[in-house]
């Protein structure tokens, strides 16, 4: 498998639902808490970083903030198609931030993530983009010194987008954090590897999200499962054939 091994790691609600108000309520603090938990602990055991949609990165760390395109020169393209950039520095770094932004629509302040949270910050900002990226918007990432690469025409080909990352930075893991739409475009492309669930003891409304948006069915086998603060703590393996 010449790709970085893939852990999906969320919250859900007891009828397996990732995002919605139900998140909000007190019931889902401890579930929350070991949820961040378990993510340093994941960064210990040597996880080259997380990978979320651009809807989580903006909700979670860029606030909905965007450049002023305007004063950028469109970076020209190369042979038909954008060149990749990748900063020195992510040579001095193992942590990472690797954001699926298809058509380039974060904006970010600095070249790490902020984040008080041990698990997030400091961790070296990736963008991964399509074709339909506004050229200028590259020009942008390279003043603020953000490495980024391209996967894609239209749309994020996950499996060339691992690749490219595991030939760059050579993760061993990363954790998936989702949102639903990235979960279903991994576990449609089979690169959910693992699936760690804290299932917090509520449900959640018709407008909340589902862990895999169009997923897809795929056998997992029950590795490990406790009860921790009055939360279920489960680990699901993929099966793999013989």
């Amino acid at each position: 498998m010449y790709r970085p091994y893939i852990v999906c790691h969320m919250v859900t609600s007891l009828d397996g639902k990732v995002t919605g108000e139900f998140l909000n309520r007190p019931e889902c603090e401890a579930a929350t808490e070991i949820y961040y938990e378990m993510n340093r602990e994941y960064k210990a055991q040597g996880s080259g970083g997380f990978i979320c949609g651009r809807v989580t990165m903006e909700q979670s760390f860029t606030g909905g903030w965007y450049p002023d395109l305007s004063k950028y020169e469109p970076v020209k393209k190369h042979f038909g198609h954008y060149m990749n950039c990748w900063f020195d520095d992510l040579a001095d770094a193992n942590y990472f931030a690797i954001s699926f932004d298809p058509k380039g629509k974060l904006g970010w302040q600095s070249n790490a993530i902020e984040d008080s949270d041990p698990g997030y910050g400091g961790a070296k900002i990736i963008e991964v983009l399509t074709e339909q990226v506004d050229p200028r918007y590259l020009a942008y990432l390279e003043e603020k010194e953000i490495s980024y690469f391209f996967a894609g025409e239209n749309g994020i080909e996950v499996p060339l987008a691992l690749k490219i990352l595991r030939d760059h930075v050579s993760p061993e893991f990363f954790v998936l954090e989702g949102g639903s739409i990235i979960n279903g475009h991994f576990l449609r492309a089979d690169c959910v590897d693992e699936i760690s669930l804290v299932q917090a003891p509520v449900t959640a409304d018709n407008d909340s999200k589902p862990l895999f948006f169009e997923g897809d069915i795929v056998d997992f086998k029950l590795f490990e499962a406790e009860q921790k603060n009055g939360t279920l703590v489960m680990r699901n393996i993929k099966e793999r054939e013989e």
